[in-house]
């Protein structure tokens, strides 16, 4: 027996078990977006290295830690760890904001070359939803109320939204002298990760995981007291709109996101039901990647959510996502009775789209097959034998019910199925 080849270190095969959350997850983002007018797009996996160093930033943890990069033919490319920096690309490259607005979404595969633990892999995947040239508080208020509704109509109870504003840059770029003053008193306590960002970019430190630098970070200066007051008055309008539609908030003055390219509003929704992973949904505005990416200066807010977090999220809080039942299934023992079994469903699935009808194991014997009905779920059996063949009929036999088969034609079979299918 030739050796099982193992899967990928961080990678997860989500097996049909596990499906029907993830289908309910989508299928009601997919409703949900289009409902507030947001259109999708499928962008690729593979991007030019420099898009995301420019984009996340080069001392963020993902770019000079985690990124899957390797040369092809002199050039350096990257297996995306986000989609954003590739949505702005593609807007960009294919003229998509020239005097327009856009509201977009896109989901797929990430990868980010991380310590694989419990809800975590090396391959992941994001649902993001971005409006770009879209400078009002409005878009950033209707943003987080969509990710606020999702989270109600998937039945979620212990999503917490913890809200911020970082400034422009000209007001973080205060905000880092004081910081860098703050965190060089303390040289002796950072560690190399801290020091390496100190003088480049001190914000990254109160994004640290070091549980020895808590206290430290905690005593810095809040970037609150360095707003601008444009930003402020953008941030107070963002609250205000908040409170009008009732969505609750914390305020959480250290939240500044780990990727560099956000600025004015921050937020994260985060839960107590996954452990140390608590942040199931991250976004802001990023009014500067646009330019930083070779376009004009265009405002843009988005957000993501990791699939994965979200479906663990749901059988953590007891949602459930039950596939609809088998309808029915063959029962057929015999060359002839095979052939017009086959002939059969096709008819059924022919005049009654949507139905669930599976030819089951006609190499089986009959008691093997009808155990096998049984135990898929199916509601009925549809059985063949030589005297249903001979009247040109099927034997439907009721699995789910205490009821007797009854002899029908593909009509009478069809129709029964219509009356009695479960909801899809």
């Amino acid at each position: 027996m030739a050796e099982l080849i193992q899967p990928v270190k961080g990678m997860n095969d989500v097996l049909a078990d596990q499906a029907p959350w993830w289908d309910r997850l989508e299928a009601v983002a997919h409703e949900l977006f289009a409902s507030y007018g947001y259109r999708r797009v499928r962008l690729p996996v593979l991007e030019r290295t420099e898009l995301f160093s420019r984009s996340i930033g080069e001392l963020t943890d993902i770019v000079s830690k985690e990124m899957f990069t390797f040369d092809d033919h002199g050039d350096s490319l990257t297996l995306r760890p986000e989609g954003t920096a590739g949505l702005v690309r593609a807007a960009l490259c294919n003229g998509l904001l020239h005097n327009q607005q856009q509201k977009l979404w896109l989901s797929g595969p990430m990868f980010r070359r991380e310590k694989p633990q419990k809800g975590r892999y090396r391959q992941f995947h994001q649902m993001s939803v971005e409006a770009l040239g879209f400078p009002d508080a409005e878009i950033d208020a209707e943003l987080i109320a969509l990710s606020a509704r999702l989270w109600r109509e998937l039945g979620l109870k212990s999503t917490k939204l913890e809200l911020n504003t970082i400034g422009t840059a000209e007001s973080r770029q205060k905000y880092k002298q004081v910081l860098v003053e703050h965190f060089s008193r303390h040289r002796e306590l950072l560690d190399d990760d801290s020091l390496r960002r100190l003088d480049r970019n001190p914000l990254r430190i109160l994004d640290s995981k070091n549980p020895q630098l808590r206290e430290l970070i905690d005593a810095a200066p809040l970037l609150s007291d360095y707003l601008d007051a444009e930003s402020r008055a953008h941030f107070e309008r963002v609250r205000a709109l908040l409170g009008d539609v009732g969505v609750g908030y914390v305020l959480n003055p250290r939240l500044v996101r780990g990727l560099d390219y956000y600025s004015r509003t921050v937020f994260e929704w985060v839960t107590d039901r996954l452990g140390a992973q608590s942040a199931i949904c991250s976004g802001g505005r990023y009014d500067g990647l646009v330019a930083q990416l070779g376009g004009h200066d265009t405002p843009a807010v988005g957000w993501a959510l990791g699939l994965e977090r979200i479906v663990e999220l749901m059988q953590a809080e007891g949602i459930g996502a039950d596939e609809a039942p088998l309808d029915a299934q063959l029962v057929a023992v015999g060359e002839a009775e095979r052939r017009f079994g086959f002939k059969l469903v096709e008819q059924l699935r022919e005049r009654l789209p949507g139905v669930r009808v599976s030819v089951g194991t006609p190499s089986a014997g009959f008691k093997a097959q009808l155990r096998h009905a049984d135990k898929n779920g199916a509601r009925f059996a549809l059985i063949l034998g030589e005297s249903e063949l001979a009247a040109g009929k099927v034997s439907v036999k009721p699995l789910r019910e205490d009821r007797p088969q009854q002899l029908m034609t593909v009509e009478e079979c069809a129709e029964l199925l219509r009356q009695t299918r479960a909801p899809a």
